[in-house]
């Protein structure tokens, strides 16, 4: 599985926090509110089968999709693992466990950034902080949309404040984990694709 950011309990609540704009209603009707107020994104990149579920169903197609045939850590439902898996996307699967975030999903997303294609993550063990690396990572102007659990949906609009934002945050666990020479490898990546 190679290398990877393992979030620490003391520093979990922080990652609860909405990063940008709470939508709330059930699945289509978050959705469809946030959709009048996305714009045209230069990446829009969709977290978690049902957000994703929800996009694709009133035809909203993201550039990337990071999904994990989960919902709230128990198996999503036929239709929402069926409604995610949407022709014309690239498939890449990673190793991600929860409370983690690892070199291959850091990889994944910059390839999917930087590729022309639609590009389907799936990661098989948990997406609840691939987030985090998007907002990071995504070109200023995109949008990141995540759920909520029991909330809705989250839109995140990346602008250079945002990014700072999610680089402090994550910064906070490179710091912990800081005697290890591997993690600045990895924070390289998450830290620099912005200016490729």
């Amino acid at each position: 599985m190679g290398l990877k950011l393992v979030l620490p309990e003391i520093l979990r609540p922080l990652f609860r926090n909405v990063f940008g704009v709470l939508y709330t209603g059930a699945g289509d009707e978050a959705v469809t509110k946030l959709s009048m107020d996305l714009e045209s994104p230069t990446k829009l990149i969709s977290v978690g089968d049902v957000t994703t579920f929800h996009l694709l169903n009133i035809d909203i197609i993201p550039d990337i999709l990071i999904v994990d045939d989960r919902t709230k850590r128990e198996p999503a439902s036929d239709r929402v693992v069926v409604g995610t898996k949407h022709e014309g996307f690239k498939e890449i699967s990673v190793d991600n466990p929860a409370g983690v975030i690892t070199e291959d999903l850091i990889d994944a997303i910059g390839s999917a950034i930087d590729s022309d294609e639609n590009v389907r993550i799936f990661v098989r063990g948990e997406e609840d902080l691939a987030a985090l690396p998007a907002i990071l990572m995504a070109p200023e102007g995109s949008a990141v949309l995540y759920g909520q659990p029991g909330q809705g949906v989250v839109l995140v609009k990346i602008t250079k404040s945002k990014k700072e934002e999610i680089r402090d945050l994550l910064s906070k666990i490179v710091e912990e984990q800081d005697h290890d020479e591997k993690i600045r490898t990895i924070w390289r990546k998450l830290d620099g694709h912005q200016h490729h």
